[in-house]
């Protein structure tokens, strides 16, 4: 299993989010493995570039490229009122969310900036000007059903043979937490196009195979 440097995971651990150590190391074997295709790696909800710090670190050690999707305005969960409400990410002259700035210095920090295009936009609408095959696709963006069938719709199909989707935040157990993340990822495995590779907490690592 690749794991990343000790001076990218502290970066990770000292970036601001929401991504456990376990899962994150999961998520960078995942892009260690996806980055052999020689594909760009791209993530859908890019936050503040916690898990970012781990796709670019395989894209730049795989000769290829993180690309992150976001309108960096923050999701439903981050708006003021709610329980993922962080005030030190709201732009005062306008009054709204803005989490680039603090990406930027998240990025710049792990000395990685060379290594992501940064996409600032909503999924669907980036997705249908995306013309390209990808070697991973990371969904951890808004968490509505919405939301979270608009990533998978429009970035799923661009996944190569052999490449990799992971899916954040899948919870069977309602208990746990929303059901949107569960249901794309159930999707996925119903359509004959992906087979499971590994589950690690609420992360899933599923292969395209057809």
């Amino acid at each position: 299993m690749s794991e990343p440097r000790p001076e990218i995971l502290a970066a990770f651990e000292a970036a601001k989010g929401f991504m456990p150590v376990g899962e994150g190391l999961a998520l960078y074997a995942a892009a260690a493995a996806a980055g052999k295709l020689g594909l760009p790696l791209l993530e859908v909800g890019t936050y503040c570039g916690r898990s970012t710090i781990l796709l670019a670190d395989a894209a730049r050690e795989a000769g290829t490229v993180a690309v992150t999707v976001d309108h960096h305005r923050g999701s439903e969960e981050q708006q003021p009122g709610w329980e993922y409400h962080d005030p030190t990410v709201v732009d005062p002259e306008v009054g709204a969310m803005d989490t680039l700035p603090t990406f930027r210095r998240t990025l710049r920090k792990a000395g990685l900036e060379d290594h992501v295009i940064a996409v600032v936009g909503r999924s669907p609408q980036v997705a249908k000007v995306w013309g390209g095959e990808l070697g991973l696709v990371f969904i951890d963006g808004g968490h509505t059903d919405e939301h979270a069938t608009n990533d998978y719709e429009g970035w799923a199909p661009r996944v190569a043979p052999g490449g990799l989707l992971v899916i954040h935040d899948v919870f069977p157990d309602p208990a746990d937490g929303g059901q949107a993340p569960y249901r794309i990822y159930l999707r996925a495995l119903e359509s004959g196009g992906f087979e499971e590779v590994s589950v690690t907490d609420s992360l899933r690592v599923l292969r395209r195979t057809a």
